[in-house]
């Protein structure tokens, strides 16, 4: 492996980190130059993500995939901090990248002028996700959690109004509890296990005496706590559908792979510290995150159906997404979360298309006309049974709302898992490893399976009601001003769900793999550690 290839690793934390400091340097004035340099950095990014997942999947050692290993100082772990990039972590790379640019391109075409600095806080944000993702350290996880918590408290009042700032003060106190719950749990399971490095607490977790064990099961314990909250598992997610709402649409859109950052983590460390390998503690914590992920399936599916808005209704709709894929980690059934693995990437550029198109299509609307609708399903209109109302025969739709209109039918799609979209194919790798594990089904997975279809039921039923209701039924609304460079990154998200639904096989065969491969705890911490195990790599 070259060298070049080798500082690849460390790219996606410094570029944006150094771009976004360099730009603190310029006035708000001068939004071309931090307009160029910000586009050019999130598309260098993306071309970063390319590369590694590149070179993760490349057959490496008679093995699936390579993993490239980057000691920061050039310490041997595990006494140095080190970044790991494997296939899951290139993968998560690659979507934040993919969401960053549609998300960017969209927020040029007005929003970046809705407050200051954003661009820099964007940026941090980008740092902050991707650093996440590449850590394999657990104090660096909580270094870049904290910058990406830092940005996004400033992208969550972006643009000001009453309703963000009501919002804020929901979102940062909460998180910032969270933080702290970080802290305890990584100081719980430093003080049993001796380290901070991912791969050696999943060595050494085996090992523990039970005294020791109670301890690091307690910490791991708070730690979970932490990135549950993070994930919006119910019932730690009251605040996510208004926090959602509230923020600007290229906020909300990013925001879809926030909850993905406590998913990832959960997942990673889950199957390093309590898999097959872990002795005493195998699958611990497995059915809390199995029974909390179907209880967050149902509370999300019921809000979907009761939101009074577009913008919470797509809140909701993160819930159930949140919720598919913690049941599917406490399966321990890798076909299971191969497919959620599908799922994850499906819906988060499912989820970012949805929150751009609910700015757009709501622009020809009435402050609080989604409110009015949903008040006159229920009581009906006292004016519809004395106004006569000529027919209209032949009236032609216009363009813009037929756009608008058939991404928003393919949100509706992707979101509810119909066929033929990679939604559908996400949900089917599901339920069906889920329906031929072999023997006889245990009774929770079927009602996991009723759950799954059930959400996919209700999505479709609220989210055809508000397309019939916002767009197909003739009103008195002007037709929203649509600019091409907004129009252009739904599209994009949404072609590139149309191309995960095309190239089905090579995508499912990726995630395949990558399964499989975090069900090799020892292969990991031989490949971070190296082959002593602890030893100099």
């Amino acid at each position: 492996m070259g060298a070049h290839i080798h500082h690849l690793v460390i790219v996606p934390i410094l570029l944006p980190l150094a771009v976004g400091a360099f730009m603190l340097l310029f006035s708000e004035r001068r939004r071309a130059l931090k307009m160029t340099l910000s586009l050019a950095t999130v598309f260098a990014l993306l071309a970063v993500a390319v590369a590694l997942v590149a070179v993760a999947s490349t057959p490496h050692d008679d093995r699936w995939s390579s993993m490239i290993v980057y000691p920061l100082g050039n310490w041997p772990p595990p006494f140095g901090i080190v970044l790991v990039a494997d296939r899951l972590s290139a993968l998560m790379l690659l979507v934040t990248a993919l969401l960053g640019c549609a998300t960017l391109v969209f927020a040029m075409a007005r929003w970046h002028k809705a407050g200051p600095r954003f661009y820099t806080l964007f940026l941090f944000l980008l740092a902050g996700l991707n650093g996440a993702f590449l850590t394999g350290d657990l104090f660096n996880l909580f270094v870049f959690f904290e910058i990406l918590l830092a940005a996004s408290y400033g992208l969550v009042l972006h643009g000001s109004g009453t309703a963000r700032v009501k919002a804020g003060l929901h979102y940062i106190p909460i998180n910032l509890v969270a933080s702290s719950l970080f802290l305890v749990g990584v100081s719980l399971i430093y003080g049993v296990t001796g380290t901070l490095n991912m791969a050696d607490i999943g060595r050494i977790a085996p090992t523990l005496p039970g005294d020791l064990r109670v301890l690091y099961e307690a910490g791991a314990a708070v730690l979970g706590i932490a990135f549950l909250v993070k994930a919006g598992m119910w019932p730690l997610s009251f605040w996510l559908p208004t926090t959602y709402a509230a923020a600007c649409a290229p906020v909300a859109a990013m925001f879809a792979i926030m909850t993905k950052v406590g998913v990832y983590v959960i997942l990673r460390l889950f199957l390093l510290s309590f898999g097959d390998e872990a002795g005493a503690s195998e699958d611990f914590g497995a059915l809390w995150l199995y029974y909390g992920g179907m209880a967050t399936i149902a509370f999300g599916a019921i809000g979907v159906l009761a939101a009074p808005s577009m913008q919470r209704m797509g809140g909701y709709a993160v819930l159930v997404s949140s919720g598919t894929l913690l049941a599917a980690i406490g399966t321990g059934n890798s076909a299971v979360i191969s497919g959620a693995l599908y799922y994850l990437v499906v819906s988060t550029l499912a989820l970012g298309a949805y929150f751009l198109l609910v700015e757009l299509i709501e622009r020809g609307q009435e402050a609080g006309a989604d409110v009015l609708a949903v008040t006159l399903e229920v009581f009906g209109d006292p004016e519809e049974d004395i106004e006569e109302e000529e027919d209209e025969v032949g009236v032609a739709i216009p363009a813009t709302i037929a756009v608008l209109g058939g991404a928003f039918l393919a949100c509706t799609a992707l979101l509810a898992g119909m066929p033929p979209l990679s939604g559908f194919i996400a949900k089917f790798a599901m339920l069906s490893a889920l329906i031929n594990e072999g023997g006889r089904i245990p009774a929770e997975h079927w009602a996991l399976v009723g759950l799954l279809i059930a959400s996919g039921f209700a999505t479709l039923i609220a989210m055809t009601r508000t397309g019939i209701r916002n767009l197909w039924v003739p009103a008195e609304t002007a037709i929203p001003r649509v600019r091409a460079i907004e129009a252009l990154p739904v599209g994009g998200l949404l072609l590139l769900c149309v191309a995960m639904t095309v190239l089905g096989g090579p995508a499912m065969r990726y995630m395949e793999a990558t399964a499989q491969v975090l069900y090799w705890p020892a292969v990991y911490a031989n490949d971070v550690l190296g082959p002593a195990a602890g030893g100099p790599r």
